[in-house]
């Protein structure tokens, strides 16, 4: 998990596993290990490359294993797979990932709906896992992420205070970072800077990454609120690309061409070339071909006389 360039927040990619999983398709596992190719050589420091679910129920991330081990030969690059139970996390950290992310839902609708669990039953998962890495994987770190923090298709409206309780529970049980996901698409800026600064006040430096979705066009907005409130980890997908299969109406990540660019044109560092990044949409066109590819960075290209911040 060690970096190889300085930046001021740090881009996690999420494509081959968030936005793999919400396409009808399955790509080739050849097809995946040249995009995380390309992702890596962008300069991305922290990639989810997939999940460690039932087959079953999503085939697309059947090879999660394969993937993780092809992924490891990159020096320098923290590898990240989502689990959403004790025997995702298992096998997970036998195929040697460096960070599993665990969706721990706020709406008691949508956590049924996603892991067949109540919150307070994934707590207690939470406790398990952290207890399983203390005994056969202590390095590995563990990220919980509050899902439909910001509110659900299923539910409704999601207390705050409920958001934060959760996130303070799921530290207590033993992540070593928790951070918020608006799963459903349903924040505001005004709600993500309150949020976010309610989590840093609970949780100091274990408050975990802003995960946003555009699906009414905020994405960015959120992402920036993040920003100002302290977040300094921000999830987002290649082309945007993803959803979430149990919250419907929930489509499209933030593009992570975008959000570079908008850090990067603010002076603020994200590690990543953004010509490497546009460049890595190939490999996925490729692997996907005729999928939909979305982002208005690589529509538009780089603006005349526009200088990234140093990659150092």
């Amino acid at each position: 998990m060690q970096t190889t360039h300085t930046y001021d927040v740090l881009i996690s990619e999420v494509g081959p596993r968030d936005g793999l999983q919400s396409v009808a398709r399955t790509m080739a596992t050849a097809d995946k290990f040249a995009w995380i190719d390309a992702l890596v050589a962008a300069g991305l420091q922290e990639i989810e490359v997939g999940s460690f679910v039932s087959p079953k129920l999503l085939p697309q991330m059947a090879d999660t294993a394969d993937v993780v081990r092809h992924a490891r030969g990159h020096a320098g690059v923290t590898i990240m797979a989502l689990v959403p139970n004790l025997r995702g996390a298992q096998a997970a950290m036998q195929a040697g990932v460096h960070k599993i992310t665990m969706p721990i839902s706020a709406s008691r609708a949508h956590s049924l709906a996603n892991v067949r669990k109540t919150p307070e039953e994934m707590v207690d998962e939470v406790r398990q896992i952290a207890a399983l890495r203390d005994d056969i994987a202590p390095g590995v770190h563990i990220e919980a992420g509050i899902s439909t923090a910001f509110g659900c298709t299923l539910q409704g409206l999601v207390p705050e205070d409920e958001v934060i309780a959760l996130a303070v529970a799921c530290v207590e049980a033993g992540v070593d970072e928790c951070g918020l996901s608006d799963t459903t698409g349903m924040a505001n800026p005004a709600q993500v800077r309150r949020l976010f600064t309610r989590l840093i006040a609970q949780l100091g430096d274990r408050a975990g990454a802003a995960h946003m979705h555009n699906t009414r066009g905020l994405g960015l907005a959120n992402c920036l609120a993040a920003h100002e409130a302290g977040t300094r980890t921000f999830d987002a997908s290649l082309a945007g690309l993803g959803g979430c299969p149990y919250a419907p109406g929930a489509s499209g990540n933030v593009v992570t061409e975008d959000l570079v660019f908008m850090f990067e044109a603010m002076g603020i560092r994200t590690g990543v070339d953004l010509a490497r990044l546009i460049a890595a949409r190939e490999p996925l066109a490729l692997g996907l071909p005729g999928e939909p590819l979305y982002g208005m960075t690589p529509l538009a290209g780089l603006p005349k006389g526009f200088a990234p911040q140093h990659y150092r």
